[in-house]
């Protein structure tokens, strides 16, 4: 059954309501669009803890640089309505940017501490952008729970700090990164990726890989486990934007990783003109 499409943040916040007094559990999936597999994986999981699912469907413009590609950004709303509909999504908030951002729109939440450096350092304002757009819908829906992926692993510590400091009181649930059989991470800007630029973008998952694979040989200094991943960025020809290793939850650097400490780690690089970014839990 294809899902209730909502255009307006009035009749959304009505139907999300109308769920509350019913006694359902809601959980909301934000997404920009262009669905793939990792978009699906989320609303299929918001369906096993909730009643009813909704998703969003905005290409939010607060988010993006004045030289990023939000005009180019790829979209298909029909076919991202029939994949809601294939993962039992009942509704579908897709607005025109001013029904969110209307005219005298001033209000921005900013997340300071894990919004720095990584992505925060090298897209100045898109973290503005994130937290505001979900503080957003989170207020419109008022769910119980949201659903996001962990590829993009620091925004969803900047997702769980807002929460967190806004007392919104939504969970937020992190999902495995979902992944093409050859390892390569599911993103929706994959499609820009010529297919010589697809192959060389194996290189990132690799090279997290081989930063896993030395951990477990029992590296634990920060400088030999970054030089694995990057020798893999580097041997494919990709442009290295960042490679980092750091604490899972502050994601502030590690010199090295600790007896028992969750570390992270966060890769950015440049296949052609396309920036992936992918990241992988070490040790713990």
């Amino acid at each position: 059954m294809a899902p209730l499409v909502l255009r307006t943040v009035a009749e959304t916040v009505a139907w999300a309501e109308s769920i509350r007094r019913s006694g359902r559990r809601l959980a909301l999936v934000p997404t920009m669009g262009y669905l793939h597999e990792g978009h699906v994986s989320l609303m299929r999981e918001g369906r096993r803890r909730a009643d009813v699912v909704a998703a969003s469907i905005f290409v939010n413009p607060t988010q993006f640089g004045p030289k990023e590609d939000l005009s180019r950004y790829p979209r298909d709303l029909e076919g991202d309505l029939a994949k809601c509909a294939s993962a039992g999504v009942e509704a579908v908030f897709a607005p025109v940017p001013a029904e969110v951002y209307p005219p005298g729109y001033q209000t921005y939440v900013d997340v300071e501490q894990v919004s720095q450096g990584l992505c925060g350092a090298r897209r100045p304002g898109h973290f503005r952008g994130v937290a505001t757009v979900v503080t957003k819908l989170l207020c419109i829906f008022k769910p119980q729970l949201a659903l996001f992926g962990e590829k993009d692993y620091q925004q969803l510590q900047v997702i769980r700090a807002l929460e967190r400091d806004l007392n919104l009181g939504v969970e937020i649930i992190g999902m495995p990164t979902v992944r093409e059989p050859d390892g390569l991470a599911m993103s929706s800007r994959n499609a820009y990726l010529s297919p010589e630029d697809r192959q060389r973008a194996l290189a990132l998952s690799r090279g997290l890989a081989a930063a896993q694979a030395l951990y477990r040989s029992g590296t634990r200094e920060t400088s030999a486990l970054v030089g694995a991943a990057r020798r893999e960025l580097e041997a494919a020809g990709l442009r290295e934007d960042y490679v980092e290793l750091v604490d899972a939850t502050s994601l502030t650097p590690l010199p090295a990783i600790g007896p028992g400490q969750t570390a992270r780690m966060l890769v950015a690089a440049f296949a052609g003109t396309t920036r992936l970014i992918d990241n992988q839990p070490i040790g713990g």
